[in-house]
């Protein structure tokens, strides 16, 4: 399967990315948040006819969910996590699809892990000694992970404790409350503070976008934290009552495209909660690809925070080379 390896072009080791420029922040610019507007019905209509416009069949398909692994952030978020399960997670992360599986499709001597780990701040110094060697960072959930409603200098000890323990991207989330206000000025210098505690590590901002009730607040919240340095923007912490869509999804990726061709900035884009075929990542991809362009579908700029995907993803790919489905339970996560 000699064209497969061709079409799904490099396999960045994990960790290797980070290859663009970081995103600094630029000064806030209120008249350029308060002049964005999304037209939903125009918007409706874009995502509405993306799947019946773009498919992929075969070697094309299993290359793009390969491309597709590269750039999960395998999570648990979970109440009872515990290290055990942590350290299955990890051992996933390093082989996430089935060694027989790549070799049938020629990809066995490619190095394919996923892009990181995501985990609540006590697992990291876990993660970090699971993933040894691997090059594969270890992302911390903080700022009070999901609702953010702790004091702000809490956030900011919490963002340096997973520092010193080893995280390489922390996943913050921002006060709603300023989006829902109008309070830009708060949202960008809590951005900056976030950014700053952050250090070398690199900042994905979660919105929380199924809390903040329309398109053009997504699309104003999402340019004031690429203002204050965020690397990435991130739908949703995966505890909302709606998280990812394609909707969303849109109006965040017009805003990184606006500010790139202002700043010349790339920021990358992470959607979570609620992807767990391997159909739907096609479609994240499929969409990442046409407004963006393809530096985002690798996982520099390009990541989903997602479990069960993953599982569905090797399904789909063992089928791919034998012809028959397996059980999802024999294609376990963690």
């Amino acid at each position: 399967m000699e064209d497969l390896a061709l079409k799904s072009t490099a396999v960045h080791p994990a960790g290797a990315g980070h290859n663009w420029p970081r995103n600094d922040g630029v000064e806030l610019d209120l008249s350029w948040v308060l002049d964005q507007r999304v037209n939903f019905s125009a918007a409706e209509r874009r995502v509405q006819t993306l799947p019946g416009r773009r498919t992929v069949k075969k070697d094309a398909q299993a290359a793009w969910l390969l491309k597709a692994v590269t750039c999960i952030d395998l999570t648990t978020l979970s109440g009872d996590d515990t290290t055990e399960r942590v350290k299955r997670l990890c051992a996933k992360a390093r082989q996430p699809v089935r060694q027989d599986i790549l070799d049938a499709l020629g990809m066995g001597d490619r190095g394919i892990t996923t892009g990181a780990i995501c985990v609540y701040h006590r697992f990291v110094s876990t993660a970090v000694d699971a993933l040894e060697g691997s090059g594969i960072p270890v992302a911390a959930v903080s700022t009070g992970f999901p609702a953010g409603l702790v004091p702000h200098d809490v956030k900011l000890r919490e963002i340096e404790a997973s520092v010193a323990d080893g995280a390489r991207e922390i996943d913050i989330v921002i006060t709603r409350e300023h989006v829902l206000t109008g309070n830009w000025q708060a949202l960008y210098d809590e951005m900056r503070d976030f950014r700053a505690a952050c250090g070398d590590a690199h900042v994905k901002a979660i919105l929380a976008t199924g809390d903040l009730k329309t398109l053009r607040n997504v699309a104003r919240a999402s340019l004031v934290c690429m203002m204050a340095g965020a690397d990435f923007i991130k739908t949703s912490t995966g505890k909302e009552g709606v998280n990812a869509t394609l909707l969303v999804t849109l109006a965040m990726l017009r805003m990184i495209r606006a500010y790139e061709e202002r700043t010349g900035l790339k920021v990358g884009y992470k959607p979570a909660g609620g992807i767990s075929a391997a159909k739907d990542v096609l479609n994240y991809q499929f969409l990442m690809k046409e407004e963006l362009g393809r530096d985002w579908l690798e996982p520099d700029l390009f990541r989903v925070g997602a479990s069960s995907l993953l599982g569905d993803i090797e399904r789909q790919l063992e089928h791919h080379v034998s012809g028959a489905y397996s059980a999802l339970n024999r294609h376990p996560i963690g």
